[in-house]
């Protein structure tokens, strides 16, 4: 629990995202980083961008706010980041790559910062904007994502010792390999569930008899 509090962990995460390629070699090659706040950063994500699709102005967002779960919002952010991380160090394995699976969501984690910082400003943003001035809600958006996009990159490529030719095809491996693992974890729930209600079947069969 210290660690997540530490002042200088915490200052350190903004040096990686304004320095990504010398704050995550450091991660990789110094452990400098912190799994435990990545953790809470894609946390703070997941609040900011359920925040935003509750809160933001109808101007900006066609979202109905009664259609958003806040649980399943934030619970499908932090499975996305399990699973994103995972898929990115199984490809890496097979590709020579070198970070460790703690680096990877290190990376990963530290990466969402600039959304976190920028979503909430952007959502009470929009609440002023008239019809007209609405890319300029967009334009926030779309720097913050872009931006997570690109630090995500320039880690990867850092981490692993890649050129980024082969970080580009990795993000497709990897995109692949996140598909495969859904794909695999619902016909294993398909099957549990098959077990589980055939098992019950019997047992009502046995029950009424």
């Amino acid at each position: 629990m210290k660690e997540i509090f530490s002042k200088e962990k915490w200052k350190y995460v903004f040096y990686c995202i304004s320095h990504p390629s010398d704050g995550f070699y450091e991660v990789r090659h110094r452990e400098r980083g912190s799994v435990a706040i990545a953790w809470v950063i894609v946390f703070l994500f997941g609040v900011s961008y359920t925040v935003n699709r509750l809160c933001a102005s109808f101007i900006v967002s066609d979202v109905n706010p009664r259609n958003v779960n806040t649980v399943q919002e934030i619970s499908g952010v932090l499975a996305l980041f399990v699973l994103l991380s995972i898929s990115n160090w199984s490809v890496t394995c097979l590709m020579n790559g070198e970070g460790r699976l703690k680096d990877i969501m290190t990376i990963i984690g530290y990466s969402f910062m600039p959304c976190v910082c920028l979503y909430i400003p952007a959502t009470i943003f929009s609440q002023f904007v008239a019809d007209n001035e609405q890319v300029f809600y967009k334009l926030i958006m779309w720097i913050a994502t872009g931006y997570t996009i690109i630090i995500m990159l320039v880690g990867i490529m850092i981490v692993h010792n890649y050129t980024l030719g082969k970080t580009l095809l990795t993000i497709v491996l990897t995109f692949f390999a996140l598909l495969v693992i859904l794909f695999v974890i619902m016909m294993i729930y398909s099957l549990i569930s098959q077990v589980i209600t055939f098992f019950y079947s019997i047992y009502l069969e046995l029950y009424f008899r």
